[in-house]
């Protein structure tokens, strides 16, 4: 969501990795020579969108890099194959903080002229099921930017070691491959 600290935290934490940060957001306003207000008064939203999925496309395939995404490039399908390159973390924050933190912001295109609290409510319904595809979730806590770093960093070193299954895992009953050898008194010549 749009105010949960994704550049903020992004920048933070890629230093901490000694990664390089990118922001899709920034590259998409590089991209077009206008900003994102622009870009959506001029072409509308799915203009927008098509630069930011054409934005994704190009930065996954670096590696070291820590992208600060908006809020909305999980609507669309396509840009999920380009976020599974790598780990996806979703900044759970709650809509009255959100609501204060981009009380007065004219920057940003979908809540400008709208009910602030009812735009952001309909966002999280709206995306709340595929921001919930993230590998890692990190709930708000009201902590600085450094413990929430902090909080990614731990979330990240468990998901490697315990990646998430897509499916149940296959078990394959290894006594059917390989039968124990039979006990003579237990054969019947019979068969």
């Amino acid at each position: 969501m749009m105010g949960a600290g994704k550049t903020t935290i992004g920048k933070k934490l890629a230093s901490r990795l000694r990664y390089r940060f990118l922001d899709t957001d920034a590259l998409v306003e590089k991209t077009a020579g206008q900003p994102i207000s622009q870009i959506f008064a001029q072409s509308g939203e799915p203009a927008f969108r098509q630069l930011e999925s054409a934005v994704l496309s190009q930065t996954s395939a670096y590696t070291r890099l820590v992208v600060a995404t908006g809020g909305g490039i999980i609507t669309q399908p396509m840009n999920w194959s380009y976020l599974r390159h790598g780990i996806v973390i979703w900044l759970d924050v709650p809509i009255p903080i959100l609501v204060s933190r981009l009380s007065g912001d004219t920057s940003r295109p979908l809540i400008q002229t709208v009910d602030l609290t009812a735009k952001l409510e309909t966002l999280l319904r709206e995306r709340g099921d595929r921001y919930a595809q993230a590998d890692i979730h990190i709930p708000y806590e009201g902590r600085s930017v450094g413990k929430t770093c902090d909080r990614i960093l731990a979330a990240v070193q468990k998901n490697i070691r315990e990646p998430r299954r897509a499916a149940d895992p296959i078990i394959i009953n290894q006594p059917l491959i390989n039968p124990p050898a039979a006990n003579p008194a237990n054969i019947n010549p019979a068969n």
